[in-house]
């Protein structure tokens, strides 16, 4: 199926109502499954895989075991792995039963809500902002230790000598010591002025290195804070463009511009939840001109239906058995859907259009396929139908026929859907009304 192209602010409800769609389809699933569980023998509702185990298990055990005990744990194996069976049965049939449910149901689903669309709500009131995260750029630099500095070397003259030590050359030998004393001292100092120094010299440099890359981070910082500004500036101005437009959008209903009036009806039409396994398209166009919507619904091919009525476990195979729905059932159902979206659809936009602006919907239901005489791609129309409003709004939807309801407004209908036999659209939707 190809889409069809939508407005803004309808591709963002279309994207809004798929992802809460998908959110109710899987707590959907999830509770069929707890409920297919809780139905399920204690040792099935640990599914089917933990069933498979205790099966192998139990084969594993048969082997050992006498030839009394092989044969119990054989019929124990075979109950379990025929209760795991049974549960993946019961699964399948209930989220078939779900799918065909969602089909059937697909114009009452729509009934239980209200199709209006309030743009004011639409509006970004609050734009939300990731916090700033620096990162490591919050870390200042780490601090270089003060260096530990050795004490310098302190002289200590030598003791003179006294009495009898300063006769005979006493005085001499004394000064000699001094001198020499003198000479260790001054190495030993100027050895320890070069160390210090150079000590010194490495902490200036280290602390010059660390000055640097504080700088440097002081600098990353205040560009990742700038950058983080801009971006959150951006996001406001894009929310401020986004609330115009829808401001703009808003006035143009109001004051019924025909391109504000085609672009809700988008809106309106992306809300419209379909199942997954029947989805839609719409295309549309608004005249001023008679206040006429032009509406085109392309739904699935009828190959993409399900095929299948029920499984079943076939003990005596092992093996899971699909029994398929009767062509006339899945002719009867594919039909119905197909009524079911063009009455779903005529009521989603009157109900939505509060103020009255489209007097009357030219709809056309079809599916999109390759002609096989031509190879080409092209529309099949199932369903044609005009509706006026006055006259469609006073039905009482909730207890329609939905084919019914299109033969009340002079619908030309395919005779066989299912079989893709196109409506007569010969005479026009114009000329099928006035019949």
């Amino acid at each position: 199926m190809v889409a069809k192209r939508r407005g803004f602010f309808a591709e963002l409800q279309y994207q809004s109502q798929q992802a809460e769609k998908r959110r109710r389809q899987q707590a959907a699933a999830a509770q069929r499954a707890h409920a297919a569980a809780q139905r399920a023998h204690a040792t099935a509702q640990r599914g089917y895989e933990q069933a498979m185990r205790n099966y192998e298990r139990a084969q594993a055990a048969a082997t050992r075991a006498s030839i009394a005990e092989q044969k119990a744990a054989e019929r124990e194996a075979a109950r379990l792995l025929a209760e795991a069976r049974l549960a993946e049965v019961e699964e399948l049939n209930a989220n078939l039963a779900a799918q065909y449910s969602d089909i059937d149901g697909i114009l009452a689903s729509t009934l239980e809500v209200d199709d209006y669309v309030d743009l004011a709500t639409l509006k970004i009131t609050t734009v939300d902002h990731p916090p700033f995260e620096p990162g490591v750029l919050a870390v200042e630099t780490q601090a270089v230790p003060t260096p530990q500095r050795w004490y310098p070397p302190v002289w200590n003259e030598p003791m003179p000598p006294a009495g009898m030590g300063a006769a005979f050359g006493g005085r001499k030998r004394y000064e000699k010591t001094v001198a020499e004393a003198r000479a260790a001292f001054e190495a030993t100092y100027a050895e320890w002025w070069r160390a210090d120094q150079a000590l010194q010299a490495a902490y200036q440099g280290e602390l010059a290195h660390r000055d640097e890359l504080e700088q440097a981070r002081k600098r990353k910082l205040a560009e990742a804070e700038a950058k983080y500004r801009d971006e959150c500036e951006a996001r406001n101005a894009q929310a401020a463009a986004r609330n115009a437009e829808l401001d703009t959008l808003i006035n143009g209903l109001a004051f019924d511009v025909e391109s504000a009036i085609d672009e809700y009806v988008g809106i309106v039409l992306a809300n419209s939840v379909y199942p997954e396994i029947f989805p839609v398209e719409h295309d549309h166009a608004f005249a001023l001109h008679g206040r006429e919507l032009t509406l085109t619904v392309t739904v699935p091919e009828p190959s993409k239906m399900p095929t299948v009525k029920e499984y079943k476990y076939i003990k005596a195979h092992n093996e899971i058995a699909a029994t398929l729905l009767s062509a006339r059932e899945q002719k009867s159902r594919f039909a119905d859907a197909v009524y079911q979206v063009a009455v779903r659809t005529l009521h989603e936009v009157f109900e939505a259009d509060r103020a009255g602006k489209i007097h009357s919907i030219s709809l056309t239901v079809g599916v999109e396929t390759i002609d096989p005489g031509t190879g080409l791609l092209g529309t099949i129309p199932l369903v044609v139908v005009a509706a006026e409003r006055e006259a469609f709004t006073k039905f009482d939807l909730s207890n329609v026929v939905p084919k019914a309801t299109l033969e009340h407004l002079g619908a030309a209908l395919s005779k066989s859907p299912f079989d893709l036999t196109p409506a007569d659209t010969a005479p026009g939707v114009r000329a099928i009304r006035s019949a």
